[in-house]
């Protein structure tokens, strides 16, 4: 079911980063950093994943995810509901079912074998699709997906997160350019206030973060020679 209700943008921000803080989805250690991807450093680490276990805090921000995406690109801007592999999936569901589409999902890489299909479930060439994934941090699968999902003649403008780095200035300048536009409840510095209100972590932590968050290139370039 549609929500009916709009809370303001700033407020849907503060109370998505309250719910990731709640279950403990936020985690910040500057003495022993995490590891990304990349294999650089970074003092904060993020797992959306969780939400799908409380069905409490999951429903809210589905809600809000639902209301932010009609809001920014309309009641109508969408025939198909499209979920990034693998943590993607269950929140694109939640999303379709909310807006009464269909819902797709989209795998990383052809399975291989069989179809050696990309996209899961019916679409079809000019349906406008929304990809829904759990995060962003530079969008870099971003466009891997809404690759596969123009390959099979569906448009894909613009793909929603529940939560979105906002540290790299470049990532939203290369989304445009790819012609997608970006969509998120709330970002690091939604959760580093919030985390400061609640008293969620020492002072000194937060500190650290927010060096990291004002210049993520400065300081793991910083810790990796250290």
């Amino acid at each position: 079911m549609i929500p009916a209700s709009f809370p303001p943008a700033a407020e849907i921000a503060r109370l998505t980063a309250r719910a990731l803080l709640e279950i403990k989805a936020v985690h910040f250690n500057a003495e022993t950093p995490f590891t990304l991807a990349s294999g650089l450093p970074s003092p904060t680490y993020i797992d959306c994943r969780k939400l799908i276990s409380y069905p409490r805090i999951r429903s809210a921000l589905m809600d809000f995810m639902t209301v932010t995406v009609m809001r920014n690109a309309g009641f109508e801007a969408f025939d198909n509901i499209a979920g990034g592999e693998t943590a993607g999936i269950p929140f694109a569901a939640l999303v379709a079912e909310r807006m009464a589409l269909p819902m797709t999902y989209v795998r990383k890489k052809p399975k291989g074998y069989g179809r050696n299909a990309r996209i899961e479930g019916a679409m079809s060439e000019g349906q406008r699709v929304l990809l829904v994934e759990d995060l962003t941090t530079d969008g870099g699968s971003k466009l891997s997906f809404v690759d596969a999902i123009r390959e099979t003649g569906a448009t894909c403008a613009h793909t929603a997160v529940i939560f979105y780095y906002d540290i790299f200035p470049e990532t939203e300048a290369r989304l445009a350019g790819h012609g997608i536009s970006l969509h998120h409840l709330c970002t690091w510095w939604d959760v580093l206030a919030e985390a400061r209100a609640q008293g969620s972590f020492d002072d000194a932590t937060l500190t650290e973060v927010e060096a990291f968050l004002k210049d993520p290139r400065a300081w793991q370039t910083a810790r990796s020679k250290a």
